[in-house]
């Protein structure tokens, strides 16, 4: 059945507001060219979109040209505000944005082991909150939060473990009672994948594995574009993977024994002074007989997945990751040939560090979009 004309009105508007998001202030005619929509449909949408404040003049086009420059229409970023934070076990880092995800403020803060939840907590809240007022915010629309740990999918919270700080729990309702925003929370290693895959290593990659390799060791799982977190939420929990060369086999409660022992932060430390480096710098240094070895490593959590995945492609994030680069995956990558009949290539994370941040913004960005957006759409119903 054809659409009515508002719910063709609604479906046009959201397309012009996705182009403008996508591709940056557009004059009239670039959005007939891009939406193949007649130029009285497209001058109608525009004047809708103006009068509901969400698009505005930015400026002119076509200075170069005879005759009247073309007015630019941009979305009116200020509509709404974002934050996001990624949330460590001794530290929390801060971003403030506008509406299309443009930083207006950051900041970061140490947490100490001896700090006290509520404290903890605090200092956290105080922190955001700080940011916002420094960006000149005066109340935030969403907040994305990425935390290590699992993330109930039936309640959308932080469930408790023993192996986490318990300020990460408690953090979240904070933020509910103290804002009048909506908060997220989501799996840091989840926001990375999203990170990578919408701006990052994995954007030609619609199923894909990233491998997180830090102070802790987990996975994320992206299959046929869509991010898959498991009945529990506990898809990619590869740290608990039983492999060869550990002490002996992981609990349910202890990842010691498991793929977590041969390749989180202080097993990677320990192996470079093995080999006489400085665990600091030993992923920067080139040493090819660490990186070999590290690799060997990685190796063998990487072809469990991709036995069962078969995802074409790995992104190896995380400090570790991160600072093992192109060199650290080139060798992953020949190994894998070799364990596996699977092709399998191995990418660095194109983020870096910003990876978990990068993703929690985008999902604050997403929520509330889908909102004022949608908030059009149901006025025009």
């Amino acid at each position: 059945m054809p659409a009515s004309p508002s719910t063709a009105r609604a479906i046009n508007d959201r397309l012009a507001l996705r182009l403008l998001q996508d591709e940056g202030p557009l004059t009239a005619s670039q959005l007939k060219t891009l939406t193949g929509l007649s130029r009285p449909t497209v001058a109608d949408l525009v004047e809708r979109l103006q009068d509901s404040g969400l698009v505005r003049v930015v400026g002119e086009a076509g200075a170069e040209r005879r005759g009247p420059n073309a007015k630019l229409y941009g979305i009116v970023s200020d509509r709404a505000h974002l934050a996001a934070l990624d949330v460590r076990t001794r530290s929390v880092s801060v971003v403030v944005a506008d509406l299309l995800g443009a930083t207006l403020a950051e900041a970061s803060l140490p947490v100490g082991d001896g700090t006290a939840t509520e404290p903890a907590v605090e200092q956290a809240v105080a922190l955001l909150e700080r940011t916002a007022k420094e960006a000149g915010v005066g109340s935030l629309h969403s907040v994305g939060i990425g935390a290590p740990g699992l993330i109930d999918p039936a309640t959308g919270e932080l469930n408790d473990s023993s192996g986490l700080p318990a300020w990460h729990r408690r953090l979240v309702p904070a933020l509910q009672e103290r804002l009048p925003a909506t908060v997220l929370v989501e799996n840091e290693t989840n926001l990375a994948a999203v990170a990578e895959q919408r701006v990052g290593a994995a954007q030609d990659c619609d199923t894909f594995v990233l491998l997180w390799l830090g102070q802790g060791v987990g996975a994320a799982v992206v299959l046929d574009g869509r991010l898959r977190r498991g009945a529990s939420g506990g898809a990619g929990e590869i740290g608990f993977l039983p492999v060869p060369g550990t002490s002996g086999l992981p609990s349910a409660t202890d990842c010691a024994g498991g793929f977590h022992e041969l390749v989180c932060a202080a097993a990677v430390g320990a192996l470079a002074v093995r080999h006489g480096l400085d665990p600091r710098s030993a992923l920067a240094s080139g040493d090819g007989p660490f990186l070999d070895a590290l690799a060997d490593r990685l190796a063998v959590g990487a072809a469990a997945v991709v036995s069962v995945l078969d995802p074409g492609c790995v992104v190896l994030a995380g400090e570790t990751g991160h600072a093992g680069g192109a060199a650290l995956a080139e060798r992953v990558a020949e190994r894998l040939s070799v364990l596996s009949p699977l092709r399998t290539e191995v990418r660095p994370t194109a983020l870096g560090d910003t990876a978990v941040l990068r993703g929690a913004l985008l999902a604050a960005r997403d929520a509330a979009q889908d909102e004022v957006f949608g908030a059009r759409d149901s006025a025009q119903a």
